[in-house]
């Protein structure tokens, strides 16, 4: 169990405001807890200042690829880029939006991965010590990053 982690920064791509991730909180081989804080006057805010719950799902594959990178860390690898391919089922408790201010803790939880980098993984936001949300995401890694996304276009 890893107690220093390095800034988001280090761990995802993203940058400006695409970064919705304040930091990571727990780490394990197959856990991570990250936690982020809507902002009022943010790209996503609806017109109470929330965050509306669909970027939920996005906060989740930000802290799957921060679980990733840590991981990739700790073996002595570099990152590699994956993919967010969808999820069945994202349920929300009421109401569907996510206050400004308010912490939100994400956890993830690898339930399943193979070795052509197919992933599953079990998510939940909390705040107020409550569930708001959950959902189970599938994501690839794929060796080739740049190969995977031209198949797409083909």
């Amino acid at each position: 169990m890893m107690n220093d982690f390095p800034p988001i920064e280090e761990l995802l791509p993203h940058r400006g405001t695409m970064l919705l991730l304040d930091r990571v909180v727990d780490f394990s081989g197959d856990s991570l807890a990250a936690e982020y804080t809507p902002q009022a006057r943010a790209w996503y805010a609806d017109d109470t200042g929330s965050m509306p719950g669909w970027v939920g799902i996005e906060l989740m594959a930000q802290a799957i690829a921060a679980h990733v990178a840590l991981n990739k860390r700790q073996a002595g690898l570099p990152p590699k880029m994956g993919a967010l391919l969808g999820t069945r089922s994202y349920t929300m408790s009421s109401p569907a939006s996510f206050p400004a201010g308010q912490c939100l803790r994400v956890h993830v939880q690898e339930s399943f991965r193979d070795e052509s980098g197919l992933a599953a993984y079990d998510c939940r936001i909390d705040g107020n010590d409550q569930a708001l949300a959950s959902a189970t995401l599938k994501v690839y890694e794929p060796d080739d990053f740049g190969a995977f996304m031209q198949e797409g276009t083909q």
